[in-house]
């Protein structure tokens, strides 16, 4: 909302570097800010959340599926197994193995080794890496609605053709995979675009987590349910649903979501006003000009870099492969496999959505500056993990430590979102989707690479190889926990400045 002068929340009077100065003035506030309940602003905030549930069901429907895709006594001998035999198989699971992943009559299964499944699990990424970039420009200079609906979309209908690419070999869906994580890589940045024209400051981390934190939901919902579909009517029917789901959410998506609040036909003009005047000048779009080099030099952006590549090793670790340590390690059977691998999802969920209105409240209420905030819940969502992912490779066969200690780490993550997660459109909110692809792109050279590394270390499908993968997703996680304390901030930098708030800037620096 305007100040004096024509200040907005993103400018300060008193000293524009500053980000302990208050982001806006508690007389204006209580004025002039709309109701938020079932305002413009929040019910976009729900689309987008059911949109990325939409997105990350489409991403690990394969994690859970390919147990049953997978021909479990294929090259199966008493030394070299798909399955480990360190820790004990319930009786249960031994009555039940054979029917747990049993597919209906006419089902395919497929001989593919441990390496093969790790490749086609990270093919999503190699796609996935492509379009960061272009997306976030994209987004920041066109608007991201049509690139955010856009990529669900064709992720979706991508998804449908899984059962016949499989059919034709594993090449073929490594390729469908690779041009899914390609369709799908525009749809964070574009996310970060819009919310750079729809945020107001103070209401920043609880629409961007609550938004954000759809992708665990999705996960928590999609993992039981690929396990259930799979038992049920078998694996094909996991990616037939899934994509369906997603082309009806694109319809959605497409008739109730504007790039920005001056082009919606249903917002309120207070609303309009709220949000238009409290972003100021950053909230408009940029030109087909930005500053590249500069960002590739500022220390602030590679201090998101780093720590979102730390994080997303072992978020893209568990997401990816947690089923085949359930599976391969515990001896859990289908249905209970998909449940238990959700319960982290359900956890880092809740706990994103809390520090999402937490941090909105100490900066509401100046207790702690912009930087204070991120590398607090920063700090908490990378380091805590990784203790917790260092007691899970002490756990052995106990398999209720294991998910005790796999669900406290991913909910301890859950506070990174309001941390680093969000910290672009702090330091440079004109270029948030730019630098979201960015981030994003070095963030995706895990999704990559944790699977193979989990491949090579557990091909013996033994316990010291998985105590092994958390041992290294601990050990990362706890350096961009570091890293991020130590290099970042919360402050806008001067690169990233629109021309008219320099502008604005000089000529109340000199009167």
């Amino acid at each position: 909302m305007a100040l004096q002068d024509g200040y907005s929340i993103n400018t300060t009077v008193d000293d524009q570097d500053s980000d302990t100065a208050p982001l806006l003035e508690k007389e204006v506030k209580k004025i002039t800010v709309p109701p938020k309940c079932c305002s413009v602003r929040c019910n976009l905030a729900a689309m987008m959340f059911f949109g990325f549930a939409v997105v990350y069901g489409l991403r690990v429907n394969l994690s859970v599926a390919m147990v049953a895709m997978v021909n479990g006594t294929t090259d199966q001998s008493p030394t070299n197994g798909n399955i480990s035999n360190e820790c004990p198989v319930p009786n249960h699971t031994l009555d039940n193995s054979s029917q747990s992943s049993e597919q209906p009559d006419g089902i395919p299964r497929y001989p593919w080794d441990s390496k093969t499944q790790g490749m086609l699990l990270s093919a999503f990424f190699f796609g996935y890496l492509f379009t960061q970039i272009p997306g976030g420009y994209l987004s920041g200079r066109f608007g991201g609605s049509l690139f955010l609906g856009g990529g669900v979309l064709g992720t979706a209908v991508l998804t449908l053709l899984t059962p016949l690419s499989a059919q034709l070999g594993a090449k073929w869906l490594f390729a469908l995979r690779a041009l899914e994580g390609f369709g799908e890589g525009v749809t964070f940045p574009a996310m970060m675009a819009m919310w750079a024209r729809w945020a107001p400051p103070l209401e920043r981390a609880r629409l961007m987590t609550f938004s954000g934190a759809g992708s665990s939901f999705g996960a928590f919902v999609a993992l039981p349910l690929t396990g259930f579909i799979c038992h049920s009517w078998g694996w094909p029917a996991v990616f037939y649903s899934c994509g369906g789901v997603g082309c009806l959410w694109a319809v959605f998506w497409f008739i109730l979501v504007s790039d920005e609040p001056r082009t919606h036909p249903r917002i309120s003009d207070r609303e309009k006003y709220y949000i238009i005047n409290s972003i100021g000048s950053q909230g408009t779009a940029h030109g087909w000009s930005v500053p590249l080099l500069s960002m590739m030099l500022s220390v602030p952006l590679w201090a998101i870099i780093i720590p979102q590549m730390c994080s997303n090793w072992s978020y893209y670790t568990l997401l990816t492969s947690l089923p085949i340590y359930m599976d391969t390690v515990l001896h859990f059977d289908l249905q209970q496999n998909s449940f238990l691998s959700a319960l982290p999802y359900l956890a880092g969920w809740l706990f994103a959505v809390g520090s999402g209105v937490l941090a909105d409240n100490l900066l509401e209420r100046e207790l702690l500056s912009v930087t204070a905030v991120r590398k607090i819940f920063t700090f908490i969502g990378l380091f805590l993990p990784a203790v917790c992912l260092l007691a899970v490779g002490y756990t052995g066969c106990s398999g209720v430590l294991a998910v005790t200690f796999l669900t406290l780490s991913s909910a301890f993550g859950g506070f990174s979102a309001a941390g680093v997660y969000i910290n672009q459109i702090d330091i440079a909110p004109r270029y948030a989707g730019t630098l979201l692809g960015i981030t994003n792109t070095f963030g995706t050279i895990p999704g990559v690479l944790a699977p193979i590394a989990v491949g090579y270390l557990t091909k013996d499908h033994s316990v010291a190889g998985w105590t092994n993968v958390f041992w290294l997703s601990a050990g990362v996680s706890a350096f961009g926990a570091i890293f991020y304390l130590i290099f970042g901030t919360g402050k806008i930098q001067s690169w990233a400045r629109a021309d008219e708030e320099s502008d604005t800037e000089d000529t109340h620096k000199y009167n």
